[in-house]
């Protein structure tokens, strides 16, 4: 089997779109998640060190915008395995040209695609179908003391999302906006 992931720069430095080109015959399909070797260049030294599972059910839910403070970054590269997601990432690193911007993807099994959320970006999901499935690897273990999030609804920020939010956790709805004062995080 030959190169079967294409990585994509997004206008986020670092932000990357990874196409899967999967493998169909009379069976099905088969796809690569995940290629060390083919992801090199995107991983460069950190290692997968956790794999999550989520699943939403309603429609219009969102999941998010999450993040963790150095030292315990992370890089997280999400895939939707079931379902459709509207997967946004935001550039939070202090001293880059594009912070506080924002990027989205939609993320279903058929496009095949992963996102790939670099340290110092908060992630987030607003899922389009029921019981949509979501599968994360992480390169920094959870550590909850160094976890963070921003307001979905944030107006320094301005998501444009694309349903109106039917469901939030209450961790999530916590979420403050964005001191005016907030330079960024180091990274």
């Amino acid at each position: 089997m030959g190169k079967s992931m294409n990585v994509t720069s997004t206008p986020i430095n670092g932000l990357m779109v990874i196409e899967t080109t999967p493998h169909t015959d009379a069976r099905g399909t088969f796809a690569r998640l995940y290629c060390e070797r083919e992801l090199a260049e995107v991983i460069g030294s950190r290692r997968i060190v956790q794999i999550n599972h989520s699943r939403t059910t309603q429609v219009g839910t969102v999941r998010g915008m999450h993040f963790q403070h150095p030292p315990h970054a992370e890089m997280k590269l999400v895939r939707c395995l079931k379902g459709r997601v509207w997967d946004v990432a935001v550039d939070l690193r202090a001293g880059s040209p594009t912070f506080l911007q924002w990027h989205a993807v939609e993320l279903t099994p058929a496009n095949a695609r992963m996102l790939v959320i670099p340290e110092g970006c908060a992630h987030g999901f607003q899922a389009l179908e029921a019981e949509s499935e979501m599968l994360y690897l992480h390169t920094a273990f959870y550590a909850p003391e160094y976890e963070d999030g921003v307001s979905y609804k944030d107006p320094r920020i301005g998501i444009d999302w694309p349903l109106p939010v039917t469901d939030l956790s209450p961790r999530d709805a916590a979420f403050a906006p964005i001191a005016q004062d907030f330079i960024g995080i180091p990274v």
